[in-house]
């Protein structure tokens, strides 16, 4: 009886493991060369330490199996601390923070490269096509449901369609999601 237990209990937990999925975050530099190899668009998510709603979309929308998947298959998903050390060799420019200080809590220096997105609330979240041209921030924090729109815009080539807000407007107002807000 123990046995067959300890074999439910052991199965029950690989199962959960199994399904259990992240997003593959990976650096800036490390997505512009997987470019090279393999062009995909960029999904970059620009946060910080001390960010309320960073740590939200983290724990709510980054964790739903659909955004997991979706962002996975469709896109170099880039994990970028929008006020961290990284160096990052964009265009042939190295962007760094060199005002940044380790052993300072709380908000810190902004990042060069976060200046030259023009992030300017946190969190943003990034678009950049299969050629690493930044396509569009989307600013603040989204649902899954909320995020899907964005997801399915950049992820292809819809949004080259739009010449106007009101292009935007109709996609938006004719959208049908299929996320759903489950993990």
């Amino acid at each position: 009886m123990k046995l067959k237990i300890f074999t439910f209990l052991i199965i029950a937990t690989l199962g959960t493991a199994s399904q259990a999925q992240e997003i593959e975050w990976m650096t800036m530099n490390e997505a512009l060369a997987a470019q090279k190899e393999n062009p995909k668009s960029i999904f970059m998510d620009a946060y910080t330490s001390w960010c309320g709603p960073c740590k939200m979309l983290d724990k709510n929308t980054f964790t739903n199996k659909d955004v997991v998947n979706y962002v996975n298959e469709n896109f170099y998903a880039v994990k970028f601390n929008a006020e961290g050390p990284e160096e990052i060799a964009y265009k042939d420019k190295i962007f760094k923070n060199s005002k940044y200080d380790a052993s300072r809590k709380g908000r810190n220096s902004t990042h060069e490269f976060a200046s030259a997105m023009r992030i300017s609330g946190y969190p943003t979240m990034v678009f950049f096509n299969e050629k690493g041209e930044m396509i569009a921030p989307v600013v603040g924090y989204r649902t899954p449901e909320q995020l899907e729109i964005f997801l399915k815009l950049f992820a292809g080539e819809e949004y080259k369609k739009f010449t106007s807000q009101e292009d935007f407007t109709e996609y938006r107002e004719n959208f049908v999601g299929e996320f759903t807000n489950s993990k």
